[in-house]
């Protein structure tokens, strides 16, 4: 009998994190379905989607909030079929809003649950845990230090490592990507990542390309290379370049990367090819290190979204003193942080400046990142999958 696994990932960064695990499965499961929301990748590997990736998100915030009858909708519908029709195990990747209120519903009606990539309550929101207690039968966590947390906690844990660490390659190969991304190879290349979120964009984009023209009359040959996850978000950007024009850049989409090996997202390549990365906080600031490239790490939010972020955290600030992945760890300002009103041009083309131009910098980041990469470098698919398994054969605890 086919092992029927229900599944939810609502970012970019957690579909390809999914779609790893469900190649994966055949392997330890032939007969395993995965069925609910997910994005292109995770379809690319054999996923069900009943409703589109995008659709959450926007789960949280203002966002959420003009668009709450649609994901209603979504979350209304997932949770009747699963509680109509059990799956033998519930995988929740990321989105902690959406996924750990499913989790608990369908814990609570017999469904076992996993929650893959532990929620960040080592700095935001530690009173979550009460419902990751409640709804999750065994969480996932992607990082060593998180383990101890959980077990403190009572709340199964197992670290199963970074699947992007084996998804990497240790040592990226620069001169191929420029010439895969057609770059001139004798030139600085600085990446510049203002998010995947339209809010994101709007906040960081006008200010990176502030920056990116403030660097360029420093080195009038630098090249600029902007990934963008999808057309919407690329015509946002293209729009803001209308009124602040920059030479020599380059944006790339994965529309225009079809067939071209290796099978990456746009993103990967841009920073394979780049010297440094001007980058928003996420996950893309731990890919940028495992690529082992030096970064200016930014965020900035309205001050509506810093109103609603204390009000839903009770926080100022996070509980520890670093925002981007690659600080937290390793539990050190590797790499700057700039954010809010530090974020200026000005001090983002400096900061820039120094990751490009500094070539002992540059070196001793590479050696950090590198330790950092392998430590993370576990048999991720295995893991989860013994995981999922497992739980699909116990119940719910």
């Amino acid at each position: 009998m086919a092992l029927r696994i229900g599944m939810v990932a609502g970012e970019p960064s957690g579909d390809l994190l999914a779609s790893r695990v469900i190649a994966g499965l055949p392997e330890f499961a032939p007969s395993a379905h995965c069925e609910g929301i997910g994005g292109p990748a995770m379809e690319k590997a054999g996923f069900d989607a009943w409703h589109p990736m995008h659709a959450l998100t926007v789960f949280g915030y203002v966002d959420a909030l003009k668009r709450l009858p649609g994901l209603l909708r979504i979350y209304n519908d997932v949770s009747r079929r699963w509680q109509a029709s059990h799956p033998d195990v519930f995988v929740g990747v990321d989105a902690p809003d959406f996924n750990l209120r499913l989790e608990e519903k369908l814990k609570a009606a017999g469904v076992p649950t996993v929650h893959f990539v532990g929620p960040s309550i080592w700095a935001w929101r530690y009173e979550r845990i009460e419902r990751i207690r409640r709804a999750v039968s065994h969480m996932l966590v992607l990082f060593p230090f998180e383990v101890e947390i959980y077990e403190k906690e009572g709340v199964p844990v197992t670290c199963v490592g970074h699947p992007l660490a084996a998804n990497i390659p240790m040592q990226p190969d620069r001169d191929a990507a420029r010439k895969r991304l057609g770059l001139d190879p004798g030139v600085r290349v600085l990446a510049i990542m203002p998010g995947s979120r339209g809010s994101e964009i709007r906040q960081l984009g006008p200010r990176f390309i502030q920056a990116a023209r403030l660097l360029q009359q420093r080195d009038p040959s630098l090249q600029f290379v902007v990934p963008m996850v999808n057309p919407e978000r690329r015509r946002e950007f293209e729009r803001m370049l209308g009124g602040l024009p920059l030479s020599n850049c380059h944006i790339i989409d994965n529309k225009r990367l079809n067939n071209v090996e290796p099978d990456w997202p746009a993103a990967w390549h841009v920073m394979e090819a780049a010297d440094a990365v001007l980058v928003a906080s996420g996950t893309a600031t731990l890919e940028a290190a495992l690529f082992k490239r030096p970064m200016v790490i930014s965020y900035v939010l309205t001050p509506l979204m810093r109103k609603i972020m204390e009000w839903k955290s009770g926080q100022l600030r996070p509980y520890v003193p670093w925002v981007g992945l690659p600080n937290v760890l390793e539990r050190d300002f590797v790499v700057p942080e700039l954010l809010q009103d530090e974020a200026t041009p000005e001090a983002l083309a400096e900061a820039a400046w120094r990751a490009l131009a500094d070539a002992d910098y540059a070196t001793t980041i590479e050696q950090r990142f590198t330790r950092m990469h392998e430590s993370l470098a576990l048999d991720t698919p295995r893991l989860v999958a013994e995981a999922i398994i497992k739980q699909a054969g116990g119940g719910a605890k």
